[in-house]
């Protein structure tokens, strides 16, 4: 059996996996700030679901840049600038361990449950945008462990302010942090009380909300024009607006084909499909990693 965690900035769930790939356990607890406690709280999911369990491997997915030695770096939301989470928690599970970038691991969780598809991009809607592209069944990192870092490219000059020092960035148009900032408030779903308000007639929401809808296209267009995946998965907390977000989506990249017929040739709205709904693809992706070369460390 393999173990598979999501580390979040608010909460860390584990997922155990017997060897047919199913999910047959999970525990999910609040994430802490700081290495101590991201260490403690991975250790304390992994404890409870190895109880009456025989493990042989533990996947983690953690937000930052992940690279190959399994060194975490700028996991800023969780207060951890560098730390090597690998051997750090091999050494207190005594089990193999693979860490890998959060959205990675979603990726490869959202390739398992597409078994037919051979390459894809999750594109994860969130706080932040980014995105992990898969090919047969395993993670690209790239060079440097920053493939899919998308968030961060600006695609309107004139844009809202990105706290990178850009304008227009993805992540500032379709970003739920970056939303929330202008739209404000306190909520947990900011961009889901945007969408509400647009639907209500609201001006200022209907603004920001074909903002959320210009950045979501923009990266799914990115992404297909540059790595030529067969279908990008839409996941995330802001996919959970489904065909609110999608429909708009589609719409924009017919449009934007409709004067192209080399766009048309790609059928880029075709290729845009959600994230399975109910699955935990973070924390399976991440099961399904361990045992793999990628950041392992032994006991």
């Amino acid at each position: 059996m393999r173990i598979g965690v999501d580390v979040g900035g608010t909460k860390t769930l584990a997922v155990a996996v017997d060897d047919g790939g199913r999910v047959v356990a999970t525990e999910l607890r609040a994430t802490g700030r700081g290495a101590d406690a991201v260490l403690d709280g991975i250790v304390a999911v992994v404890d409870a679901l190895a109880r009456g369990r025989r493990v042989d491997d533990l996947g983690v997915g953690v937000p930052g840049q992940i690279g190959r030695d399994g060194v975490v770096r700028h996991a800023l939301n969780l207060g951890i600038a560098n730390l090597d989470l690998a051997a750090a928690l091999a050494s207190r599970v005594g089990l193999p361990v693979a860490v890998d970038n959060d959205v990675r691991a979603g990726a490869v969780g959202a390739a398992a449950m597409l078994p037919d598809v051979g390459s894809l991009a999750y594109l994860n809607l969130g706080t932040g945008v980014a995105a992990g592209i898969v090919r047969d069944g395993m993670p690209w990192p790239g060079a440097r462990g920053a493939a899919g870092e998308i968030g961060h490219l600006s695609v309107d000059p004139a844009g809202p302010v990105c706290p990178c020092g850009q304008r227009g960035c993805i992540e500032a148009l379709a970003g739920g942090a970056a939303v929330a900032a202008r739209w404000g408030g306190v909520s947990a779903l900011p961009v889901v009380d945007v969408f509400d308000a647009a639907d209500a007639g609201d001006p200022r929401a209907v603004a920001l909300r074909a903002e959320v809808v210009r950045g979501v296209t923009a990266a799914v267009q990115l992404l297909v024009l540059t790595a030529d995946v067969e279908v990008v998965v839409l996941g995330g907390g802001v996919s959970h607006l489904g065909e609110r977000l999608f429909a708009p989506v589609r719409t924009n990249l017919r449009a934007a084909a409709s004067g192209s017929g080399f766009l048309a040739s790609l059928d880029l709205a075709g290729r845009v499909v959600p994230v399975p709904e109910g699955v935990p693809v973070g924390a399976l992706g991440a099961a399904l990693l361990a045992g793999s070369p990628v950041g392992v460390s032994g006991p």
